[in-house]
């Protein structure tokens, strides 16, 4: 196998042994297998949509499938020989149909007409053989990667659409962009510099998800608004939901109610308490644990059920193992796997178990921050930068991990004077988000903004700040601060670049996937950067 896709990678080159995530080889390979898939699929899917007889199931489908191969979602094999047969028919399906509209039913490349093995055995094989992305010494190590830094992308704009569709939003142009993405590259001949527009179009893609998301989200269940969440436990059942799919909340919340069990969140579920359609249930108690790489331990001392939804799963740990479900994309072989929607096996196993034997007291953070709040009182944020009480904005945040290096950004919070505001959102937040940070004149000084999905929040509030002042985003007070773990946060950052931000700090450390070559470029027209330390970033960034 070989694996370079998330921050953790081994030795910061590549898993060739076992993923670092604990993907073992063969469902490497067939993850391998399934983008080699969805990139015949594309092909057939781009001369569909050129004769008119685009299909739904096919965009749904390539969402679904890139999201699946997102670090920490699916480790079950066998659940991926399902979804490479599954690729195979719809793109045979789709050919029919191309030919019937007056397209081209023949494609010369072997990804468009492979046939899938007989079993998991010829499928790993076939993984092995066709679709590795191991480095070629005869293939331009500068391409490959900005080939990969797409891919990458796309499958962070996928996880956003497919997050949306599953709430009824879809839009043509993101599904179009990803079979257009997938297609490009198939392209043996395409050069650097069409490679890095497609980057940047990914960047502008992935901010048509995140915004499609965002009217998903506060259509279905009202815009967030400050909400205190006790980080203790209520006396009682309880079911844990982890991930970030708020629809399977929801419906958790639905099935659970009046059954004598409390609900709490963990990792990136926390801001779902801030929505008015979400915290409108009165067992909708608190939030329960920290970030999703803390989860073997908080699990295990978890005395519930426990759901996970889409992405951040780790390898369970016998002690928990028996309480454990996954449900829609994420799975690992042998927990059981729920019908989206159908959440009974958790509350049956909740009510089996012990829960809190008592009250257990613990601090309160306050989360739903969302654009609609923050722009809200924008008025009041410019007046207090104008007076000089708000020196400046960090945003810090992104994906969290457990590689060493990651204190650096609870060092950084904690030394931000304290005339500046911190804005941040995702897990990363959970190296300070229990922290005090205070006020200036009624703003908090730590503000959640939510969710990695949340990130077009953050986009919204720099863009009502800039028009506040009557500046672009590049004259404002503000600064990136970011981490990043897996794919989503990759599509962040091509969003962010396609927006034109610069100066934006970048770690741990820098993706493995980016060559020497391709990080000059990032250097030279966004200033792109390793964070250093605490101490040297923040007298770089104020003087």
């Amino acid at each position: 196998m070989f694996c370079y896709q998330c921050e953790q990678t081994a030795q910061g080159k590549g898993c060739t042994q076992v993923g670092v995530c604990g993907k073992q080889p063969e469902t490497a390979a067939l993850q391998d297998l399934l983008i080699y898939a969805l990139k015949g699929l594309a092909m057939v899917a781009v001369e569909a949509t050129r004769n008119g007889c685009n299909n739904a199931d096919v965009n749904r489908f390539m969402a679904k499938g890139l999201f699946s191969t997102l670090t920490n979602v699916d480790f079950d094999p066998e659940r991926f020989v399902a979804l490479i047969r599954e690729c195979v028919q719809l793109r045979d399906a789709l050919k029919k149909d191309v030919v019937h509209a007056g397209g081209r039913g023949n494609f010369r490349l072997p990804e468009a007409n492979f046939q899938p093995g007989a079993d998991l055995r010829e499928l790993v094989g076939q993984g092995q053989q066709l679709a590795g992305i191991a480095p070629d010494p005869d293939l331009d190590p500068d391409v490959e990667a900005l080939k990969q830094l797409l891919i990458y992308g796309l499958k962070g704009t996928a996880a956003y659409a497919h997050h949306a569709a599953l709430l009824g939003f879809e839009d043509p142009q993101v599904y179009d962009f990803l079979n257009e993405g997938m297609m490009a590259a198939l392209n043996s001949g395409i050069s650097m510099q069409a490679l890095i527009y497609l980057v940047i179009r990914c960047g502008e893609t992935n901010l048509r998800a995140m915004k499609l998301l965002d009217e998903a989200h506060t259509t279905t269940y009202g815009h967030p608004a400050p909400t205190p969440v006790p980080l203790g436990a209520k006396k009682g059942k309880a079911i844990l939901v982890s991930g970030h799919d708020l629809k399977d909340l929801e419906e958790i919340l639905k099935q659970s109610e009046g059954k004598g069990i409390n609900v709490y969140t963990h990792g990136e579920m926390l801001p779902a308490h801030g929505y008015p359609g979400l915290k409108k249930y009165p067992h909708f108690y608190g939030h329960y644990g920290t970030a999703w790489q803390n989860q073997q331990r908080e699990f295990a001392a978890f005395p519930g059920a426990i759901l996970m939804t889409t992405n951040c799963l780790q390898k369970p740990q016998p002690a928990y193992q028996g309480n454990l479900f996954t449900t829609d994309l994420v799975g690992w072989p042998g927990i059981p796997h729920l019908k989206t929607g159908d959440f009974g096996p958790v509350i049956e196993k909740a009510l089996q178990l012990p829960g809190f034997p008592e009250d257990v007291p613990g601090k309160t953070v306050t989360t739903g921050f969302g654009h609609h709040a923050v722009i809200g009182v924008a008025d009041k944020i410019v007046e207090l930068v104008k007076a000089g009480k708000i020196r400046h904005f960090f945003l810090v945040g992104g994906c969290d991990g457990a590689k060493p290096g990651r204190s650096y950004y609870t060092e950084f919070v904690e030394k931000v004077p304290k005339d500046c505001v911190v804005l941040t959102l995702a897990c990363g937040k959970f190296r300070f988000f229990d922290k005090d940070l205070g006020a200036i004149d009624g703003i908090p000084r730590l503000i959640d903004l939510g969710q990695c999905n949340d990130a077009y929040s953050a986009i919204m509030i720099v863009d009502a700040l800039a028009k506040a002042f009557n500046c672009n985003a590049q004259e404002l007070p503000v600064s990136l601060v970011l981490s990043w773990y897996e794919q989503k946060a990759v599509a962040i950052l091509l969003s962010l670049l396609f927006l034109n931000f610069k100066n934006i700090r970048l770690g741990p450390t820098l993706p493995a996937f980016v060559t020497p070559k391709v990080l000059d470029f990032l250097v030279k027209n966004f200033n792109l950067m390793p964070i250093g330390t605490p101490d040297a970033d923040l007298k770089a960034i104020l003087g």
